[in-house]
């Protein structure tokens, strides 16, 4: 039979901020099950009566444990690297929309509509919506009102000096 899990030593400090976690109504909801289940473990509950408490899978409350063991509450709500969602579209895919938005335009058009990008792409048009929303139009945009603010300059000064 295994020896039940020590509990976990934590600062009064630690101890304070943890507890202020687990009542705040704007935390997000991961950082709130992350302070109680060390909540629990500093006052020695085992792990699977802290998982089943919390709603977790004793890995986690186990790993928790771990990083809080080797970092303290730095980096807290952090995820640690290669966790989370990976990345559907290739960065390679996005670059080649961005560029081609920025510097081509489709053959007889002016300008690229959703469906000629992603027929030209190899994509959805959705997926040109949501990589042109995300990049391309805040720096069309930042180039516009760069070269408005030129123009509105030149008709001031051309302006001022006609008057003179």
């Amino acid at each position: 039979m295994r020896s039940p899990t020590a509990p976990l030593p934590v600062s009064e400090e630690q101890r304070a901020v943890l507890e202020r976690l687990i009542r705040s109504h704007t935390a997000p909801h991961r950082d709130v099950q992350r302070a109680w289940v060390l909540l629990m473990a500093c006052d020695g509950f085992a792990n699977t009566r802290i998982a089943e408490d919390v709603g977790v899978a004793a890995m986690t409350v186990k790993a928790w444990r771990d990083r809080f063991s080797e970092d303290g509450l730095k980096d807290f709500s952090s995820v640690r690297p290669g966790r989370g969602r990976k990345p559907s579209i290739p960065a390679s895919k996005i670059e080649e929309i961005v560029d081609l938005t920025l510097h081509q335009t489709p053959q007889g058009e002016t300008q690229w509509s959703c469906r000629t990008m992603a027929a030209r792409a190899g994509v959805s048009p959705a997926t040109v919506q949501r990589i042109w929303s995300a990049r391309v139009w805040r720096r069309i945009a930042s180039r516009r009102s760069s070269s408005q603010t030129t123009l509105a300059s030149r008709r001031s000064s051309s302006m001022s000096s006609a008057c003179i």
